[in-house]
């Protein structure tokens, strides 16, 4: 299957020998997942990691009253649900498909093994922890620091990427919790913008920036 060859994009995998990587295909399994899915939850027990082949899945935890924070939007080439690799602890947050979604599941316990064989391998991993962990420091900085017109400009960008005409697969709850923001804050940034002249929201879901260097601005104010 040649969605299984997307393994070694990955950059945790792409540093394991070739021949490691042939053996760690041989234990994934490949799934589907409909958009709404849930690949794992918040508070289980946790056995396997997950890489994108197709999709996009959401990372979001849960807030005891129910609100529900995106903390992550994974597409293809993705990794998730390897911390518990390290200590066993149970899933810190869901998995949710945003769209139709194939994920590879490979379990934790060939992965430890490569690694117990081949410790150098390890500062991949340290490496990509490290890159969440500043990834939560900026998050938390833009809490703090930002509004809400600038935090929401800031994620537009992120989901854009470098196209100009984009679409989020996410209702306007899953956009707000990404933002950290209620609904309708965040509309009225996304009203502003279009008022401005900087965005065009074509249809649901479907965006059009017009001016990013004025977005661009606006992400860091």
């Amino acid at each position: 299957m040649p969605e299984r060859r997307l393994l070694d994009a990955t950059r945790l995998f792409a540093a394991f020998p070739e021949d490691v990587r042939n053996q760690l295909r041989d234990q994934m399994e490949i799934r589907n997942y409909g958009r709404g899915e849930m690949l794992f939850h918040q508070g289980e027990a946790a056995t396997e990691m997950f890489v994108v082949l197709d999709g996009r899945i959401a990372i979001a935890t849960q807030a005891g009253d129910g609100r529900e924070a995106v903390v992550a939007v994974l597409e293809k080439g993705g990794l998730c649900g390897e911390l518990a690799l390290f200590d066993d602890a149970p899933r810190s947050a869901d998995g949710r498909a945003l769209t139709d979604s194939i994920v590879a599941a490979l379990p934790y316990a060939p992965v430890r093994e490569q690694l117990h064989t081949e410790p150098g391998l390890l500062w991949v991993m340290v490496r990509l922890l490290a890159e969440r962990l500043r990834a939560t420091d900026e998050a938390l900085a833009d809490a703090v620091f930002l509004d809400v017109p600038a935090r929401t400009a800031k994620r537009l960008l992120e989901l854009a990427g470098p196209q100009d005409r984009f679409s989020i697969p996410l209702t306007q709850e899953e956009l707000a919790s990404m933002i950290g923001a209620s609904r309708e804050r965040v509309n009225k940034a996304l009203a502003l913008f279009t008022r401005l002249g900087w965005i065009e929201i074509e249809g649901r879901g479907q965006y059009h920036i017009i001016d990013r260097q004025s977005l661009e601005d606006r992400s860091t104010l």
